[in-house]
């Protein structure tokens, strides 16, 4: 019996009765044969053998390995079943052909337990391993680098007034001098970014003091808590506990990610909750497409799917909230807003065809468009707002609040329905927008946007030159210096890695490589209108934890699918541990100007691979 479908009809026997589902009926009945008169037998030549049908695609793949993959229900191909966990690993797991070839054999349950919990067990180590990282000397070096002169200052005068204040000129060397009083004094200052970035950044402040360790600490907490998060991520994305450590593992060692976790500037607490809102987002649609697959009783319906009300969703509200808190920390996270609002509407798009909705479009625009605008914009907004709640408390009388605080008092307006502190943070927004698109100051450091990917002009953010006997110098001339790089084997890779996500959601409409490529999309391609401003390379950081998972997917892909043979398994996977090695090795090397640590000069020179770099 034979199934038509498009690689087997040419092969489908003549008389063969196929229904309008697809399936394959019985042979038609022959009428029969009129009766003729007999004819001599004539002797002809043995007629030659047919040629062979030529073999399909499939054949000549599974020459090398290919399995085709069986069709799953529909439960499992909204919602393809976790790698382990509860209620996912058996019981009698066996144990790892590798320890037992070492001779090393654990108790049962013990090995069920380690099994059971290696999706948390996994990415918890390699986030301990990020923080001991991150914490390792983060009050080194003991000085105020680079724009820690702002943030570290504001952040320290929202937790004491509300608001941001104008410090002494002298300020950087009181804060630095031990012993000495902080000089705060309560005259506002303007300020172009929103607070969220600052109050975390105050949190350590209060706990520590007002001292590096002190404001660097609560950035670095959330440097680590990211590699813990894109781990679990990348383990929801691939369904696999092994990609999802090698994703924590590398975003714990690019340079970029670590340096800005031991500063207290604001790009990483963006990146941190960019990440945030991301995984809520993977987490909204597991759970939505495993409540459609309920619904539905695990069978397709398209009248149901087609008008099923999916009705509350807390991760995407979750989602939103921390939208909002990105954009509170800086406005970029605006175009996060607009490209998750656009994804998590094209995943629910998505799941509706898949369950079988004939029209899934206009399904979503009549059931899912205003709930997710509202999840996403409309929440968001909310927490943006309320984050300026030190600004809204302090004084509107003239000189005594936040900057600006005092500008609708008495003022006429063609709105008097608008309360005058909105329409006070209105103008003060006005006036930070000008600033934004006009800022074209020339520094040192700055880079273009083309240049970002290949590492083009890192910055410095803290140099200087011991001699023999200064700050830990071994050598006649040595030098100090923290360098806002990522750790170029990784990045050079990506580079490689996006082309290949690129074909992967062009060619194969692969939702995973979509999915990264959209939070690439949203914290790197606006920084192409802003090509006349001063910007620099360290801004990147928000997108780099999108770059590890496509290097995550590459090696992945280097691995090779299960069903491949075991000769190409051990390739590949010798291939990817290979590489993965070539980027840890990597970032030790530059790892001294990651950290501030006291090199010889040569071996400094030696670490400058180009001359932008210097």
């Amino acid at each position: 019996m034979w199934r038509m479908n498009g690689d087997t009809a040419a092969q489908t026997p003549t008389g063969t009765d196929h229904s309008a589902r697809g399936g394959a009926g019985l042979p038609s009945p022959r009428p029969p044969e009129p009766a003729v008169a007999p004819v001599p037998a004539v002797v002809t030549a043995p007629a030659a053998p047919a040629a062979p049908a030529a073999p399909g695609w499939r054949e000549r793949l599974a020459r090398h390995g290919y399995v085709a993959r069986p069709t799953a229900p529909l439960a499992e191909r909204l919602v393809p079943p976790m790698p382990d966990g509860p209620r996912v690993t058996a019981r009698d797991v066996p144990q790892s052909p590798l320890l037992v070839r070492l001779g090393v054999s654990l108790p049962q349950g013990l090995w069920y337990f380690l099994c059971r919990w290696s999706g948390w067990l996994g990415p918890v180590a390699v986030a301990l391993f990020a923080g001991a990282l991150r914490f390792t000397n983060l009050g080194q070096p003991h000085a105020i680098i680079f724009d820690e002169t702002y943030y570290a200052k504001d952040a320290y005068a929202l937790w004491h007034g509300g608001y941001e204040i104008s410090w002494p000129e002298d300020a950087n060397n009181q804060i630095m001098t031990p012993g000495a009083a902080v000089p705060y004094r309560a005259t506002p200052s303007y300020v172009v970014h929103p607070p969220v970035g600052k109050w975390i950044i105050g949190v350590g402040e209060q706990l520590f003091g007002m001292n590096p360790f002190g404001w660097r600490f609560a950035v670095a907490l959330l440097g680590t808590l990211s590699v813990l998060m894109l781990a679990r991520i990348a383990r929801r994305m691939f369904r696999s506990t092994l990609l999802g450590c090698v994703a924590g593992l590398l975003l714990s060692v690019d340079g970029l990610h670590l340096v800005l976790s031991r500063a207290a500037l604001l790009d990483l607490v963006v990146m941190f909750w960019i990440v945030a809102a991301f995984g809520f987002l993977l987490l909204d649609r597991d759970r939505t497409r495993a409540l459609l697959a309920s619904r539905l009783g695990g069978v397709e319906n398209a009248e149901l799917a087609q008008r099923l009300n999916l009705g509350w969703r807390p991760y995407r509200i979750a989602a939103g909230v921390c939208i909002g808190l990105t954009c509170a920390t800086k406005w970029s996270g605006l175009y996060v807003a607009a490209a998750f609002g656009v994804l998590t509407v094209l995943w629910d798009v998505g799941a509706r065809r898949l369950a079988g909705a004939p029209r899934p479009y206009l399904a979503v625009l009549a059931r899912d468009v205003v709930p997710a605008f509202v999840s996403v914009v409309v929440v968001s907004v909310v927490v943006y707002v309320a984050s300026w709640w030190g600004w809204f408390a302090s004084s509107n009388a003239p000189g005594k609040g936040g900057w600006g605080r005092d500008w609708a008092v008495g003022r006429s307006t063609d709105y008097p329905w608008i309360p005058e502190g909105l329409r006070a943070l209105w103008h003060y927004h006005s006036t930070v927008y000008e600033f934004h698109t006009h800022l074209s100051d020339p520094h040192t450091y700055q880079s273009n946007p083309w240049s970002w990917l290949v590492l083009g002009r890192p910055v410095s953010f803290y140099y200087e030159s011991p001699k023999l006997g200064q700050a830990g110098c071994t050598a006649a001339d040595c030098a100090r210096e923290v360098l806002g790089i990522g750790t170029p084997l990784l990045w050079w890779t990506a580079v490689v890695a996006l082309a290949y996500c690129l074909w992967r959601w062009a060619a194969r409409r692969d939702w995973r490589a979509g999915a990264l490529l959209c939070g690439l999309a949203a914290g790197y391609l606006p920084w192409f209108a802003y090509q006349q401003r001063t910007i620099f390379l360290f801004y990147a950081v928000v997108f780099v934890p999108f770059l590890v998972l496509a290097v995550t997917m590459l090696v992945g892909a280097l691995i090779g699918p299960p069903g491949a043979s075991r000769d190409r398994r051990i390739i590949g996977a010798t291939a990817a541990g290979l590489l993965v090695l070539l980027i840890v090795w990597n970032f030790l090397f530059f790892f001294p100007l990651f950290t501030g640590q006291t090199i010889p000069l040569e071996d400094w020179r030696r670490r400058m691979w180009f001359n932008s770099w210097i």
